[in-house]
């Protein structure tokens, strides 16, 4: 039995269920710097996963060309802790990203929450690895989501930023989504935009699909999710990125190596731009006031609704369903 006390950290006044790992007896116990599992200590709780759209290579080649300092990607950052603060109440609440890969959006999201219970968790396991010796003091899972481990009901918040994509089933990764967020918790998803855009780098990144984004939002619909938020971003860079992936779809069918050479030349040249730094800091007070009609990503933050008590006595499968907020979307 497990008899280790949880550390001062956030976690040390939270009873959360862990899941207990495949060929385990005995509960997890968080300690503050790992999980102790029966008599061993653990980074890292690692679940069974499948085959996945993603992988340790290309973690290395997005990191290594694109690096933590994209504009794009602080953009998107900026953008999920921007719609967590205005529709979370919790004073302490348990927050999920899946897909924290090296961490970046993780310790953004611990310095904007320091008293949320923050959990990160990937398919993969060499970046979470590298997480763990850099950030310890953050519990991390490696798991599948469409079969994800953590319990009903116990996630104030979930991240998923550019990870649907990577999932052939998007549909049973949302539905586990909506099944461990709490009744009234949010999560907010992130996804590459336009489907007529597909090119060598979507190939390259494993990329199943790019969305439309009333198909987004009907996709959240249907896992029993409501939309509070639907719009893009990068619509002031779309121009120019709607040519070069129109041109870039000519290399569909070129060698690997050409296709990686082009991607990585792509990330490297617009990763520090500053004009396009400061095109995305505009459209985060523009974002505001008005969504987009089109962009290079689409965004959606939506509620598990709680079922009033009513409802939940003669129709437990049900949920309500309401659109917050309506978008007039491109062709």
């Amino acid at each position: 039995m497990n008899t280790v006390t949880p550390t001062s950290d956030q976690w040390a006044t939270t009873q959360y269920d862990w899941p207990t790992p495949p060929g385990q007896v005995e509960r997890p116990v968080w300690t503050g710097r790992g999980f102790c599992v029966g008599q061993e200590t653990k980074a890292i709780l690692s679940y069974e996963i499948a085959r996945s759209g993603w992988s340790d290579g290309l973690t290395t080649f997005h990191e290594e060309h694109a690096g933590s300092d994209h504009c794009i990607d602080r953009a998107s950052r900026r953008h999920a802790l921007a719609q967590l603060a205005r529709h979370i109440d919790a004073p302490s609440p348990v927050l999920l990203e899946v897909g924290c890969s090296s961490g970046f959006f993780l310790e953004g999201l611990t310095d904007a929450w320091p008293h949320a219970k923050v959990i990160g968790a990937d398919y993969v396991r060499r970046p979470l690895e590298a997480l763990a010796a850099r950030r310890g003091d953050i519990p991390l899972l490696q798991f599948d989501l469409t079969s994800c481990p953590l319990p009903s009901d116990s996630i104030d918040g979930a991240v998923l930023l550019n990870v649907l994509e990577h999932i052939q089933d998007d549909a049973a990764a949302v539905r586990q989504v909506c099944r461990i967020l709490k009744p009234g918790g949010v999560a907010v998803i992130e996804v590459p935009a336009g489907p007529h855009l597909y090119d060598v780098y979507d190939q390259v990144l494993l990329h199943h699909r790019r969305y439309r984004l009333r198909d987004l939002c009907d996709l959240l619909r249907g896992a029993g999710l409501t939309i509070l938020f639907a719009s893009y971003l990068g619509i002031l860079v779309y121009p120019a990125f709607w040519w070069v992936k129109r041109r870039n779809r000519r290399y569909l069918s070129a060698p690997v190596e050409i296709q990686q050479r082009l991607v990585a030349q792509a990330m490297r040249k617009s990763r520090r731009s500053r004009f396009m730094e400061s095109l995305f800091r505009l459209e985060d007070q523009l974002r505001r006031w008005l969504p987009f009609p089109f962009g290079i990503r689409c965004v959606a933050t939506c509620v598990k609704e709680p079922v009033p008590a009513s409802a939940a006595a003669t129709r437990p499968d049900r949920q309500r369903h309401h659109t917050h907020h309506t978008v007039t979307e491109a062709a």
